[in-house]
């Protein structure tokens, strides 16, 4: 099973702590009952000879979850982004925009209709999907989706996007027409080779499945194929991973974007004149009905005349701290956490945030705070990757691999 493990990390770079070890043996398992074979060595030597069988295996094990409009942010800031990248005459010039991995295709139709919803001409910017599953590109072409692709209170895109049907919801053909979708691996030597660079690229909760080599590598290549002043979208665990290798935060509080650290001139993160406001995410929508208590208002956050309650005054709280810590504000968040702590006892929540500023700022103190937080809560998501980044970085690679496996347990349950 270990030779197996190797050649999914060597082929796909998947790392096997950080699905289970246990799906990848049911998964071969399976394999083996559906083929007749007996002893794994014989399934080895298929694999080894069988194109057909490799990709078989690879589709079962490959993590395809996803929604529409996953994690709204990065999505309105993409609109905000494009929006004040047009010229002071309000001319346009093409967009190139890539998601990677696709899988069934949700994220880069978001990205269509974001844009079209905030009346971003149509021919003025391409969106790009690339997956090395061929059965999820097979459900993102035929652009049919179940329930569990539509998710949050906000679904008024899918009156707007799609019509019922007796099979799911159907995405409207200007939609689906509206995306070019491409099988390849982005480990591959010739990944996306001639189709250009990209002014704005997803790479979303991809890199917490690699080990530190493959993360490298997979940030090599994309850091070819984002243009100098473009802007990379990671999940939010993945963000410090990614400035460590050499990108810089592009201060869009909430949304994990980046750039490179190169001296072109880039994209600012400006809200547009109210002629050209996009539509409102769910998530702004709530932070708009929201009386933060801090005397510091991160980006994006407005008072209402409406006070909440305190348990949402303490969450809101924290989410401005972790907004002006995406915003690189990191003294003033490391201040908010630090007094909700103080005035509201301990906290998983703060005490994961102070760990991941002390982190960024090379504090090795930060590793004791993620402790803390995983005393108060064994399963805070997001404090299982860091601390997986962190043992990695450190060299602690069957450390590392543990709370990848914790964190992906955890997920899956969820």
């Amino acid at each position: 099973m270990m030779q197996i493990e190797q050649l999914l990390r060597e082929t796909m770079g998947l790392d096997a702590a950080s699905i289970g070890s246990t799906l990848i043996q049911r998964s071969v398992r399976l394999r083996m009952k559906s083929l007749g074979l007996k002893t794994m060595k014989d399934y080895q030597q298929l694999l080894e000879n069988s194109a057909s069988e490799w990709n078989e295996l690879m589709e079962s094990v490959v993590v395809t979850e996803t929604w529409f409009f996953r994690d709204c942010e990065p999505f309105s800031a993409l609109v905000r982004l494009v929006l004040d990248a047009r010229a002071p005459a309000n001319l346009w010039r093409p967009l190139r925009l890539l998601s990677i991995p696709c899988s069934s295709g949700e994220e880069p139709y978001s990205m269509l209709m974001a844009l079209l919803d905030a009346r971003v001409p149509r021919d003025y910017f391409q969106v790009d999907g690339v997956d090395i599953s061929a059965r999820a590109l097979a459900r993102a072409w035929r652009g049919v989706y179940g329930k569990n692709s539509f998710r949050g209170k906000d679904l008024a895109f899918r009156d707007l996007h799609f019509r019922a049907s007796k099979d799911g919801f159907v995405l409207n053909p200007n939609i689906r027409q509206g995306v070019r979708f491409f099988q390849d691996n982005l480990l591959g030597d010739s990944f996306l080779a001639g189709k250009g660079s990209y002014d704005f690229i997803f790479c979303r909760n991809l890199l917490i499945y690699f080990d530190q080599p493959t993360q490298r590598k997979a940030l090599e290549k994309i850091d070819r194929l984002l243009k100098p002043t473009g802007v990379l979208f990671v999940g939010a665990a993945e963000l410090p991973l990614v400035i460590e290798y050499g990108f810089v935060s592009a201060n869009i509080p909430m949304a994990f974007g980046c750039r490179k650290a190169t001296t072109g001139q880039p994209y600012r993160a400006e809200r547009p004149s109210a002629s050209w406001q996009p539509r409102l995410l769910p998530s702004e929508l709530a932070f708009q009905n929201a009386s933060p208590t801090a005397k510091v208002v991160a980006p994006g956050l407005e008072k209402s005349p409406l006070p909440p309650s305190p348990a949402r005054v303490h969450e809101i709280d924290l989410e401005i701290a972790r907004r002006l810590a995406d915003a690189g504000r990191g003294e003033e968040a490391l201040a908010i956490c630090q007094r909700h702590l103080s005035e509201n006892g301990a906290s998983a929540q703060a005490y994961y945030l102070v760990g991941l500023l002390r982190d960024a700022a090379g504090d090795p103190a930060a590793v004791d705070y993620y402790r803390k937080a995983l005393y108060l809560e064994p399963n805070h998501y997001e404090t299982l990757l860091q601390m997986a980044l962190l043992s990695q970085k450190n060299g602690d690679t069957a450390r590392a691999r543990t709370f990848k496996s914790r964190a992906q347990r955890l997920k899956a349950k969820t």
